[in-house]
């Protein structure tokens, strides 16, 4: 069983949902991912997505392209991000981690050279935004035959055809994105997300989580009400941006943020 699939049947044993952030690998710079991801951790953090730095990031809105940016001066490439999981696995070999990018950087190492290494450091599961499920066949088969997890974006505008399709092929969870636009997108509205998450669910098993508009502990409460999982990030990506010249100020003020967010998900 892998550590997905593990923590979130453990979640919903206890009756609890998942909190996953999201932060940009080398964000401001390398040296301070691995102490805020143990941060996280401590502050209540089930998952961790963890962003693999691309210089065009398309999907992504500018607090997160600007992440981008800052780690690219530091040279932050994806087998430092892979190194980053192992040197986090060394005191967590429980937390399950995400890398979360484009296509670009795998296809520069090679896909069977960047599987291997993947599950060598620790890493668990892998969403490549701009690899849809139909172009997706060869490599699911090869991440899932190594032991990754393949996770899909679902949004607002997917039909229920390709529905059934990230369903059938996607693995560990699948990621709703519940406002039309790039990440940081402000428009939430819970109760479209809660039509959604049902017409899904008379689909799939898989754990359903919720990412994009998720600012706050209302909103993470909202969205834990009718999801199994929260996804958060730019608003830790904006914290990060505003602490940049006191890294090390950062882990401790930004895992606050997922504190507040864990407290209000479990009251």
């Amino acid at each position: 069983m892998s550590r997905l699939q593990q923590r979130f049947e453990s979640l919903r044993a206890s009756g609890r949902k998942a909190l996953i952030p999201y932060v940009t690998a080398g964000d401001p710079q390398p040296d301070v991912t691995v102490p805020l991801m143990h941060a996280l951790v401590e502050a209540g953090a089930d998952v961790i997505e963890l962003g693999v730095p691309f210089s065009d990031p398309m999907a992504d809105g500018p607090v997160i392209q600007l992440a981008c940016e800052r780690a690219l001066k530091h040279h932050v490439r994806l087998l430092d991000v892979i190194a980053m999981v192992a040197e986090f696995r060394k005191t967590d070999n429980q937390t399950p981690v995400v890398l979360m990018g484009y296509l670009n950087p795998i296809e520069a190492i090679g896909y069977e050279r960047f599987a291997d290494a993947a599950v060598a450091a620790g890493v668990d599961g892998v969403l490549t935004v701009d690899l849809p499920p139909e172009e997706a066949e060869e490599t699911s088969v090869l991440f899932s035959s190594k032991g990754l997890d393949n996770i899909y974006l679902m949004s607002p505008a997917t039909s229920a055809a390709r529905l059934q399709q990230i369903c059938e092929r996607g693995s560990g969870y699948l990621y709703y994105v519940s406002v039309k636009g790039v990440t940081g997108s402000a428009a939430l509205n819970v109760g479209e997300v809660a039509d959604k998450i049902n017409q899904v669910r008379g689909m799939t098993d898989l754990p359903l989580a919720v990412g994009f508009g998720i600012r706050d502990p209302q909103s993470a409460r909202a969205i834990a009400d009718v999801a199994d999982g929260v996804i958060v990030g730019s608003v830790l990506v904006n914290r990060i941006a505003e602490l940049a010249q006191t890294p090390a100020l950062i882990p401790a003020q930004v895992s606050q943020v997922i504190a507040d967010m864990r407290s209000a998900m479990d009251a």
